[in-house]
């Protein structure tokens, strides 16, 4: 259980959550104001004045008075019918992220439910009630309507839910739980599917899968670069200081701690005819590097939305309004979420570089074709290059942007929308691509450094292609290879091999 400030919350504290599927609950200080806004709409909703989603229709039926004898069943109608979404379900650590966000911008006190929700959702976490968020439906406009719908509808024993691995009505699981389902007052329907938790917890989760693969690219490029013979020269810290980026200075810094001590180096570091090495070895720090600085900059983004109230209307408890506002619009996560899926997209193009370059003998420096000890009677790891170059195709075109996407909806109202949702949820076929591509780089590199034999690597190093040789032996002649990319692939997205070289487990740490 961790206990979070609204407002205050960092993207380390949400990576926690999200890894250890940790439950939360609000710090006690944020319940005045929760109970001061839920006083203001209940106050409103007794009352005669129109106050949209307290005591009206929503979107294009806002001009519809509702009697205060209907509000409850106007919130209840709200969910039911925006529960349209399709496709498969969210993942279980995913949805748990954002019903963390969302408890978080309910926890600034400015939406005006009431403590009773706030605790259905702590409740919901802490035993293990999971709704099922189909993934697509959502425009990123007027909030995530559809995908924070079905989160809601679990809430109130309506949908499914998955709990103790079971998938089941919500109503079984919250009785399973020992828990009730949720009565909603004025305005909870709406203060609960208002807001871009969908897309930011898919956002963040895009982020933190782009910045492991970041830190194992780190590992992989430097033992591609010890297996092919290049130079180290690239790295020196003065170039990259000259330059001024701190992406790059720290990408060159971790490369050059990573490569200390390699006897492969120091074999050629005299009388190498080579004056330079091809960009995808020379310019590693620069193009990793600024990956990384996109990265930062989406990150800072996306924990300002976390920490943000993204509902409709606001309870401005200071000077006793409910107002209407466009909080919910998604631009600044859409924008976010097509910043990292450039930089997870280029990450993956010089990586799958160096794959093209070690596998071809002409280019490699003395490597064996396709890295096979027996070439011709093998074929090596020719088609896991092809492989690479596949996924890294579809990267490129899963890059192009979202957020200049838009379409009008419900009746015109909603005439610009951010397009954040599937933004976002791309992110996390894009990293699992990147995670096959970094994957066969360490095949190939471990290949590579092998044949140098007598010559070793440096020590880190050497620890990170001990611990690939623990799941994947050396490749002596041709076998069935798609067990061993999947298992490398699982190694990256698990951060085994840049902690098996001595890295922090985040890249965040890395050269500071």
């Amino acid at each position: 259980m961790i206990t979070l400030t609204p407002g205050s919350v960092t993207l380390s504290q949400l990576e926690q959550i999200w890894r250890g599927q940790l439950s939360a609950r609000l710090a006690d200080n944020a319940f005045a104001g929760i109970e001061k806004a839920a006083e203001l709409v209940a106050k409103a909703a007794a009352g005669d004045e129109a106050v949209y989603g307290v005591n009206t229709g929503f979107g294009k039926l806002a001009s519809i008075k509702i009697k205060s004898s209907d509000t409850t069943t106007l919130q209840r109608n709200l969910i039911l019918s925006h529960c349209c979404g399709v496709g498969e379900a969210l993942d279980i650590a995913t949805t748990r992220l954002m019903m963390v966000l969302k408890l978080l911008s309910l926890g600034r006190g400015a939406s005006g439910v009431s403590v009773s929700t706030i605790r259905q959702i702590e409740a919901m976490l802490e035993n293990g009630v999971t709704p099922v968020v189909p993934v697509q439906g959502s425009v990123g406009a007027s909030g995530d309507l559809a995908p924070l719908a079905h989160m809601a509808a679990a809430m109130i024993g309506e949908g499914e839910a998955f709990y103790e691995g079971a998938r089941l009505s919500s109503a079984d699981a919250l009785l399973n739980a020992g828990l009730e389902p949720l009565t909603l007052g004025p305005k909870e329907g709406l203060g609960l599917i208002n807001g871009t938790q969908f897309s930011t917890a898919c956002a963040l989760v895009g982020l933190f899968e782009a910045k492991r693969n970041a830190l194992e690219c780190v590992v992989s490029a430097s033992l591609s670069t010890d297996a092919i013979m290049g130079s180290t020269a690239p790295l020196i810290d003065e170039i990259h200081t000259l330059r001024g980026h701190q992406g790059q200075i720290r990408v060159a810094r971790a490369m050059r701690g990573l490569m200390e001590g390699s006897e492969i180096r120091e074999s050629h570091r005299d009388g190498d005819t080579r004056v330079q090495d091809p960009y995808c070895i020379r310019c590693q720090p620069q193009v990793t590097g600024a990956a990384l600085d996109l990265l930062d900059f989406a990150g800072r983004t996306l924990e300002i939305e976390a920490n943000a109230v993204s509902d409709n209307p606001l309870v401005l408890v200071e000077t006793g309004q409910i107002v209407s506002g466009g909080n919910f619009h998604a631009e600044p996560v859409a924008f976010a979420a097509d910043q990292i899926a450039l930089a997870v997209a280029e990450i993956g193009s010089i990586a799958q570089r160096r794959v093209a370059l070690m596998v071809d003998p002409t280019l490699s420096h003395d490597l064996p074709p396709f890295l096979t000890p027996e070439p011709g009677l093998n074929s090596g790891l020719m088609i896991a290059e092809v492989t690479t170059a596949a996924l890294m195709s579809e990267n490129k075109h899963l890059a192009n942007p979202c957020s200049t996407d838009s379409t009008p909806t419900s009746a015109n109202q909603e005439d610009h929308v951010s397009m954040a949702a599937h933004g976002a949820r791309r992110l996390l076929r894009m990293n699992a691509n990147l995670n096959a591509i970094i994957g066969v780089e360490f095949l190939c590199a471990a290949q590579g450094v092998e044949f140098r034999e007598p010559l070793q690597t440096s020590p880190a190093l050497q620890e990170a292609l001990d611990c690939i040789r623990k799941s994947v032996p050396a490749i002596k002649q041709d076998r069935f290879l798609a067990g061993d990319i999947e298992s490398m692939a699982k190694m990256v997205r698990a951060g085994s091999i840049s902690n098996a070289a001595g890295l922090p487990a985040s890249i965040d740490e890395v050269a500071l």
